[in-house]
């Protein structure tokens, strides 16, 4: 009631005000008016002003231009914003359909060697301060995407990249190994304005699917994952689990072919957590085995997701595992994985963590932060090709930057190479390792 009384008596303040000096009110009222009216006006004579200055409206861009053509290869397309000068590029999807010499299997065009990188691996940087999984494999015109971590914005980068190497827009396989945020959000992505999203399931077309047969995960970012999902299989796509592809039931295979010769071949293996239950979401790992044949010599590279201790047991005890020329770094390099048992069969040549060296985001514990001194204790034994994709500067203040990059490992001639975005530099020679690890080899 009080406060009813207080508004009525400034309402009466106001208006005797008005009564007092009709005309300085009239005035304001007017400037008011003109004011708006200008703003508007200016709008839309000179909406560039308002742009440059006070970052209103949208970009007005002029026509694509290309920087580019694509022919064989991919080419790439540029836009720029008449009000502020920002630009925009985009990739041109190459053809594909290269003019292969002969003689030299060089294309005469565009100058890809079809003979150069028989097989490629690659493990991608995901343009954030979290540490994340996403692995592409190209054998030819077939492309296998391993995870898309690490966050929903995650997802442009990746599918920047992935455009690169995918030149119909069609991945032949996918592999969700497990239901963390930091292995899946990029298949979800982001909203945007049309009601579409820039997930990779949603980007492109999806002939296979394979994920993991079990989960305790109930998280938000797990539902978006089913939704994505379901997309997918509307659009065509064949969604199995790891247990349907071990036993081959409901048209899942173990063995899935890369190319029409048969001689690569990604090989779904067994571990007891394709059946069983447990309170670790990591050992729900589906692990993959890569194999190239190259004549006489075959070429094996492991991808196993996040399994730990009690996973890489049952893969070692349910499998046959090689001696692999490619490891990736089990769990990032946490402490957890890629334990003595598995290390000991497997004896890896090269290893590519996918982490942030040295960020906090999971522990305190500097030895235990990625890659963590109990991983490189056991890996040293074998080899000192340690790569890793990223270095964290200060989590807290989301300060990163490449350590080697991209990943990249490719057969030329028989031989299994590698090259990095950034460096080639081994874990090992870095300041960051001088500066808190120890070889111990």
């Amino acid at each position: 009631m009080a406060n009813n009384r207080s508004y009525k008596r400034r309402a009466k303040k106001a208006y005797k005000t008005a009564k007092k000096y009709p005309k300085l009110i009239a005035a304001l009222l007017a400037l008011i008016v003109l004011a708006a009216a200008a703003f508007l006006i200016g709008w839309v004579i000179r909406p560039d002003i308002y742009h440059n200055y006070l970052n209103l409206g949208e970009h007005k861009w002029t026509e694509w231009q290309t920087v580019k053509a694509a022919t064989c290869g991919n080419g790439s397309k540029m836009r720029e914003c008449v009000y502020c000068g920002e630009t925009e590029d985009d990739i041109i999807k190459g053809t594909g359909n290269h003019t292969v010499d002969e003689q030299t299997g060089i294309c005469t065009v565009c100058s890809y060697n079809s003979r150069a990188q028989q097989l490629s691996v690659h493990f991608l940087e995901l343009g954030n301060k979290y540490t994340g999984d996403c692995t592409l494999i190209k054998c030819g015109n077939t492309e296998v995407l391993i995870d898309a971590g690490s966050r929903k914005d995650s997802a442009a980068t990746v599918k920047a990249y992935v455009d690169q190497y995918c030149e119909d827009g069609v991945l032949e396989y996918v592999i969700a190994t497990h239901a963390h945020q930091d292995h899946i959000a990029g298949f979800v992505g982001s909203s945007v304005k049309n009601g579409t999203r820039t997930g990779i399931l949603y980007q492109y077309k999806i002939g296979t699917i394979i994920q993991f047969a079990g989960t305790n995960s109930t998280t938000a970012i797990y539902q978006d994952y089913l939704k994505a999902v379901e997309y997918a299989k509307g659009r065509g796509a064949e969604v199995y689990t790891a247990k349907q592809c071990w036993y081959q039931t409901d048209g899942a295979q173990k063995q899935y072919f890369l190319d029409e010769a048969k001689t690569v071949s990604l090989n779904i293996l067994y571990q007891r957590y394709y059946e069983e239950s447990t309170k670790d979401e990591n050992d729900y790992s589906v692990c993959t085995l890569l194999t190239q044949n190259l004549g006489a010599q075959s070429l094996n590279y492991l991808f196993t997701g996040d399994l730990e201790k009690d996973g890489e047991s049952s893969l070692v005890d349910n499998n046959k595992l090689p001696q692999v020329e490619l490891f990736k770094g089990g769990h990032h390099g946490s402490y957890t994985a890629s334990t003595q048992k598995l290390i000991n069969v497997i004896k890896p040549k090269n290893v590519a963590v996918c982490c942030c060296c040295g960020t906090t985001e999971y522990t305190e514990n500097l030895n235990n932060t990625f890659p963590a001194q109990a991983f490189i204790d056991r890996i040293s034994v074998h080899t000192e090709n340690i790569y890793c994709t990223t270095l964290m500067l200060d989590y807290k203040k989301g300060l990163f930057q490449s350590m080697n990059g991209n990943i990249v490992f490719y057969t030329e001639n028989g031989e299994l190479k590698v090259d990095c975005s950034n460096n080639n530099t081994v874990l090992k020679d870095t300041e960051w390792f001088k500066n808190n690890r120890v070889w111990n080899a």
